[in-house]
Order: structure tokens, then sequence, then C-alpha cells
């Protein structure tokens, strides 16, 4: 069965969830335009406007925002622009951009520092190299949030969820440069950040049960800090009731980030009855489904895509309106339809976020311009 032909005709849930969005962004300097570690003083600058919706990541070169859960889209934009705005301003004030790119454009060049909090300097012990290499300063993504009944639904979603998030990765992509290089994918991120260990696609599980004595025996064996460090493409949120989708970059567009969310709901809208009457998941052997992630972030929306359900190549773009057809019981409920039409056709036309940053290096040949054209679209 293949991405065209799997579970047609299903309709939508029937009821329309909450969502929320956590989004990852580098600082540079407001004229060199390097990656700079001053987080602790914008985040410093930016706490009485935004308190808690704002927040560290590993290294003082990136921050992170989370959106209240909203309802509906208009209500997203709005706490996607005032985070951004808010944080922006604030690192202006610093003397530093907002860069919202899944690697840094121009590398950082200091004295690397790592968060002052006692779960960050744990994990530099416990992963050692993967955090002091020197050319490490983090990498950035974006996380959709979608709320659910609980655990056991959050896991059962996720075996359904497996053959469509390299679409959404390819999507997303949005990290062409690496050490101030083009890395020739179109999400290094996705091949940076994959090296630790407890990254890569969900595992299939019974139930979540089978999903919690799985992660109790990864942090009894040493390989996980803890159940927050579960890295996996998609699984149930620690914090929250909701099911958490990990795999997209950061994007500097904002119709990009909400299309991806719009999608992300809208998969769980249609695959959520399936769950709740026990219908089987897609059978996706795991060597395909790393291929297929492979290949999202070697082409992005530029090139072929893989569709784990055959090992077949398609033109990404084909995979990707798959995935939008698979999606639309949802997004008529939702009233979402209009906006995810118009938001594909400008992506499909004017490409996604790693050719736009290839094109704006691609005038001049210097890197600055990447960086100005992503702090001004964040």
């Amino acid at each position: 069965m293949s991405l065209t032909e799997s579970d047609k005709g299903r309709g939508a849930s029937g009821t329309v969830p909450t969502f929320g969005v956590e989004e990852e962004f580098f600082l540079a300097d407001h004229e060199t335009r390097a990656t700079v570690a001053r987080a602790p003083d914008v985040l410093k600058r930016a706490r009485d406007l935004l308190g808690d919706r704002i927040g560290p990541e590993l290294f003082t070169t990136t921050v992170e925002t989370r959106t209240h859960p909203v309802g509906t889209l208009d209500e997203m934009r709005q706490e996607l622009r005032r985070l951004r705005e808010g944080l922006g301003a604030a690192a202006e004030e610093g003397g530093c951009r907002l860069v919202a790119s899944g690697t840094p454009v121009i590398p950082f060049r200091g004295q690397r520092e790592i968060v002052e909090e006692p779960r960050y300097r744990q994990l530099a012990e416990l992963y050692g190299p993967f955090v002091h290499d020197d050319r490490n300063t983090g990498a950035c993504a974006c996380h959709v949030h979608v709320a659910v009944s609980g655990r056991e639904e959050a896991v059962r979603l996720c075996n359904h969820l497996r053959p469509w998030l390299p679409v959404l990765q390819a999507i997303a992509a949005n990290s062409p440069f690496q050490d101030g290089r083009d890395s020739g994918f179109a999400s290094w991120r996705a091949l940076h950040f994959g090296r630790w260990p407890h990254v890569g696609p969900t595992p299939p599980f019974r139930d979540a049960a089978a999903y919690d004595a799985l992660v109790d025996t990864l942090i009894a064996s040493g390989m996980l800090q803890d159940r927050k460090h579960v890295y996996w493409y998609a699984r149930p949120s620690e914090h929250w009731p909701t099911l958490e989708v990990r795999v997209p970059d950061v994007n500097a567009d904002l119709d990009v980030v909400l299309l991806l969310a719009s999608l992300t709901r809208a998969l769980v809208g249609v695959l959520l009855p399936e769950v709740r009457r026990d219908a089987p998941a897609p059978d996706v052997a795991d060597p395909l489904l790393r291929a297929a992630h492979w290949r999202a972030a070697r082409d992005g929306l530029r090139g072929s895509g893989l569709d784990p359900l055959t090992g077949r190549l398609h033109p990404a773009p084909e995979l990707a309106e798959r995935l939008i057809a698979r999606a639309m019981p949802a997004l008529e409920e939702t009233g979402e339809a209009p906006f995810v039409r118009s938001a594909w056709g400008r992506l499909r036309t004017g490409g996604g976020g790693a050719e736009r940053q290839r094109e704006a290096y691609a005038r001049r040949g210097d890197l600055r311009d990447v960086v100005d054209l992503l702090s001004v679209r964040t």
C-alpha cells in the first residue's frame, strides 16, 4: 500500500484539538552577522514582556519560544508573532538578531558556553563529545503539540504518523549551511542532530505501557538521561497531554510554520478515528523509513522523496500534495483548507527555506545576506 492508496476516504475526528508550537532561534551579531552567545542577556531583557513563554536551550547561542495552546490558526499566528516580535526586540536591544535557521549560517567562533542549568550540565557530562565538539553550537527545530486524551492515544497516533513525518520534514527543510559552507543538504540539522543516539523515527509500540517500559529500560541503560530526553520524531509529551511532533526545522517564514502546524493537527484529526477503532497502523520497515527521512533531509522540496510504504521515489512536491489530500477532511472541518492551499502554492512555486537561503547567498556569495534575509523574515 502506498501513501496514495492508504486509508482513502477516512473522515476527520469530529472534534478540533488545541495545538501549540515551540520554536528555537539562533542569535547573530547585529554587525558581523556571526552567531553569538548572548542568550542570557536577551532572555533577561524579554522576560518581563514574555514571561515563561521563552527560555534557554543547551547553548547560549540559542533561545526558545513556547506558545499557549490555542484553538484556531489565527490565534496561533498572533501567538507566534507576539513571541517573535518581543524576543526580536530584546535581541536588537542586546546588539544581535533573531535568526530562524536549523543550523548556524555564519558559525560561532568564540568560547562556547553551556547554559547554567543542572539538566544541561548533566547532559554535557553524559554525552561528552556530542556536546563539547567545537563545531557544535546547537540546532534549531520547530515542535508542534496537538492535544490528545492521554498517553495511550498519543503513543498509538505515533504509529500511524510514521510514514507521513518525512514529508513534513521535507516541507520544513531550512538548514543548508554548516560551518559557513553549503552542506549539500536541504536540512543539515537533521543529520547534525541525528548524531545523538536517542534521535530518530519513533519505534512502533503496542500501547503506552510498552512505550514506557522501553523508555525506562533506556534510562536504566544510561543512554537516556531521563524521560524528557526521548528525542524521537514524535512522542507523547512528558509535560502536557499532547502528542509532540519534533521533525521540522525552524522556519523564518511564519506562513510555513503555520502550514506545518495546521497539517500536523489535521493529520492527527484524520488518523484519530482509526486509532480509536483499533485499525492497524501502516507496516513501515525501519530501514525504508530512515531512508525516507534521509532523502527528505537531502532534497527538501527540490528533488525526490521516498515513499516508505513502497520504497519508490516520487517528486517531493507530489508526496506533499498526497499528505495535504490525506489531511483535507480535517482541514475542511477547521476552515484551514484555503490557507493551506494558498501557503502550499507559494511554497511550491517559490521554494522552501533551504532554497531561499541558497538564493540569498548566490546573489553575492556573502553569507551575511543569508542572515539578513532570515532575520528580517523572522
